[in-house]
């Protein structure tokens, strides 16, 4: 007979003259570290105690105390790609992420995931023997291939992880997560009032993954991706911490900048020299804010700030895991941000950062009414460009931008086995491309040149393995191009050229500027006038670096590629009508029917028990959505701009047994009405005074509503007690009488 398998024995006519001979599984080797790498959302260089901030995150600076504390770090301006290069080792427009994994332009540099022609660090380390645990956000799949209906070959266990327990999307509500373990959605374990928070749900699963391995295969090392949710927003914390840094922040963000600015001089991670830069456009003065304005913004800091102390608290909790079991001077710790702080708060902040998406600004004068609200489950909020610019101190600019405020951002590593020059710094200009590499010379492995039958990308990260016994190594990345949606950035053996893209301005008028980075590290003084030529060719090298990294073309679009739905193999009907048949999973917002900004007709086809009431359709959260529901017999429509509800009943009862039960949805300039019907006769209508353009990140739900309730006339899922037999959205890109025509003329005037 013959083994389709490579077999080392020998197979006789009996046992007695045959030899066994077991495959040997892969294994790194007795000595070989645990890897836990700790990423956190829009953080900027100023953040964490250890590089001055106010913030207290006692954990975190313990580790930096006893190992390294990277102060020339760079990443990409946006999360996606910079966890694309983070977990290949590679530069993000080459493996397809180019921004968002939401979006895929068509062509190859955005794909809205990682490139089969990539591996993961993951991928290499499982073959290699490793066990690999993935947690928290991923952001890295299509988010129209998100759902139950996949396709999964982008999602954490198909691409090297071993488990996997988080979220898929961008970001989620902390407190009611849209949570995936392994390849299907899970509710939470417990609700928000028996203490639930995702960052220590995430965490126990962190533990629980390793006492699972190390309990039963002790000698196999393993490799941990945790990427928590914080700090990106909505930022959420629970209540004890917020009372912590209740009046810490009243001073405001010029006072504090400078004190972040006077503690990073103290510490050592800005070269001597370095000016604070001047506050950004759009940031005013703290004394010139009202009295409101002022309380806003101080209660969002320290929703922030409380974010981020309980997040240390829960990397301390694992730590101390780690500790207990043994492991924790055999495992490499690496803690990291994936961009700047964060501008999509705008210039005041927000209790709800859906309205800065629906480009509302937030009216102070309205909002302090609910400042007890911040950081609990009732608010999506985001600190305003003042308080992140403080973050990201000593630079300018934020998150998106590839001024050092979007991409240059703090770096632990801690080995206590291998690193033995505890709490000190390093200079070396790295970017976040060169972790992997790293990782790789420090166990010894080679990613492949082909895996699973794909030709692959050649590692172009840098290791920095070289820089922990010796601080002053030279700098071996000579050249690190950046570029996000039109922002560009070139470095190069210390010097920096850099762009703002205005969206409309031709990339050939856009304004470069120059900087000796080495010794003007916050990138106060342009030298473009007085050294033109090292500014052309630094251009020119940067176009180099775009034709071989695949940054071409450049694309300056960003939220209206949310719109780029209808293609082949999509989960977008051509023509626009979906019909779901529940009892179905949550789904995405992605996946889901794209109802913000338009017109659009629901029908449900329901059989109703007597008295039988519940949830038809929701989408959203209790900060912004929408949900159809019975209650007391009735039919009853709940439309929530931001927490403002606007609710409308029917006339009259629904019939008991099957009947059909409709909303119509009429946009007509920036408000709408949006009529009901039972069995085809209206029976209600209702006045929408704004009609959302991007309703939340929350997607939809069928006979249940998901997660917080949208409706404020219920509290829990409140499930539908009879059965749906259908539900289809029909959307209506056009209407007789013009109104989606007039609609688009007001979104684009707004």
């Amino acid at each position: 007979m013959k083994n389709s398998e490579q077999f080392d024995g020998v197979i006789g006519r009996t046992l007695a003259d045959s030899t066994p001979s077991w495959p040997t599984r892969a294994h790194p080797g007795e000595d070989a570290p645990n890897v836990v790498v700790i990423l956190l959302d829009d953080l900027g260089f100023g953040h964490f105690g250890c590089f001055g901030s106010a913030i207290e995150t006692p954990t975190i600076d313990r580790l930096a105390e006893a190992g390294l504390r990277y102060t020339n770090f760079h990443v990409t301006p946006l999360c996606s790609p910079t966890r694309a290069a983070l977990l290949t080792g590679r530069n993000h427009h080459e493996v397809g992420m180019r921004a968002i994994s939401n979006f895929n332009t068509g062509f190859p540099n955005m794909r809205g995931h990682i490139s089969n022609n990539a591996t993961t660090v993951a991928e290499v380390m499982r073959d290699e023997g490793y066990a690999t645990f993935a947690l928290g956000k991923w952001h890295l799949c299509p988010m129209e291939d998100a759902s139950a209906a996949g396709p999964y070959d982008q999602w954490p266990c198909q691409r090297g992880f071993d488990r996997f327990y988080g979220f898929m999307d961008g970001e989620t509500d902390q407190f009611h997560p849209e949570l995936v373990y392994d390849n299907h959605s899970i509710d939470p374990p417990k609700s928000v009032a028996e203490g639930y928070h995702l960052s220590e749900d995430l965490v126990d699963h962190a533990i629980g993954f390793v006492h699972d391995t190390k309990s039963i295969r002790p000698d196999k090392p393993f490799f941990m991706y945790l990427a928590f949710g914080a700090t990106h927003a909505p930022h959420q914390a629970p209540a004890p911490f917020m009372e912590k840094y209740r009046g810490r922040f009243d001073a405001g963000w010029d006072e504090t900048r400078n004190e972040v600015f006077a503690r990073q001089q103290e510490l050592g991670v800005l070269p001597e020299g370095t000016e604070l830069a001047p506050r950004n456009p759009g940031v005013d003065a703290w004394r010139d804010l009202s009295e409101n304005q002022r309380l806003l913004a101080a209660r969002l800091q320290e929703a922030f700030a409380a974010f981020l102390d309980h997040t240390d608290s829960q990397i301390g909790r694992l730590v101390q895991s780690l500790e207990s079991l043994g492991e924790l001077d055999n495992t490499l710790i690496v803690i990291l941000s994936d961009n700047g702080a964060s501008q999509e708060g705008g210039p005041f902040g927000v209790l709800n950062e859906w309205k800065f998406f629906n480009f509302i600004l937030e009216d102070a004068d309205e909002a302090v009414s609910r400042l007890d609200d911040i950081g609990g489950p009732r608010t999506h909020t985001n600190y305003p460009w003042g308080w992140s610019q403080a973050g990201n101190t000593p630079f300018k600019w934020y998150k998106q931008n590839t001024h050092e405020g979007g991409v240059h951002v703090p770096l632990v590593m801690h080995w206590p086995a291998r690193i033995k020059d505890g709490g000190t710094l390093r200079d070396q200009f790295h970017h976040v491309n060169d972790i992997v590499p790293t990782i790789y010379e420090a166990l010894g492995i080679a990613p492949p040149d082909v895996y699973r039958g794909y030709d692959q990308i050649p590692v172009t990260g840098t290791s920095m393995l070289s820089t922990f016994d010796h601080p002053d190594a030279p700098d071996r990345k000579e050249v690190q191009y950046f570029e996000m949606m039109g922002h560009r950035g070139i470095y190069s053996n210390g010097w920096k050229a850099v762009t703002r893209h205005l969206p409309g301005v031709s990339f050939d008028d856009d304004v470069w500027e120059l900087y000796n980075i080495a010794n003007d590290r916050s990138e106060c003084r342009d030298l473009a006038a007085e050294q033109p030529d090292k500014l052309q060719k630094m251009i020119a090298l940067w176009w180099t670096e775009a034709e071989a990294r695949n940054v071409l073309p450049l694309d300056e679009r960003t939220i209206e590629l949310f719109g780029a739905r209808f293609r082949d193999h999509s989960p977008h009907p051509a023509n626009r009508e979906y019909l779901y048949h529940p009892p179905m999973s949550p789904m995405p917002a992605q996946v889901g029917a794209s109802i913000g900004g338009r017109s659009w007709d629901l029908d449900a086809k329901v059989d109703r028990p007597s008295d039988a009431g519940g949830v038809i359709y929701a989408t959203g959260t209790s900060s912004s959505g929408l949900s159809l529901f019975i209650q007391n017999n009735r039919l009853i429509f709940d439309y929530n701009i931001f927490g403002e509800h606007h609710v409308v009943e029917s006339d009259r009862e629904v019939p008991i047994g099957a009947c059909v039960l409709s909303v119509q949805f009429r946009r007509t300039g920036k408000d709408g009405t949006a009529t009901l019907l039972i069995n085809d006769a209206e029976c209600a209508a209702l006045h929408i005074p704004f009609v959302m353009r991007i309703i939340s990140s929350i997607g939809p739900t069928f006979g249940y509503d998901h997660g917080s309730p949208v409706s404020d006339h219920y509290t829990d899922e409140f499930a539908f007690q009879g059965s749906i037999e259908s539900v289809s959205i029909r959307l209506l890109t056009h209407s007789p009488d013009g109104t989606d025509a007039a609609a688009r003329q007001e979104m684009g005037r707004q």
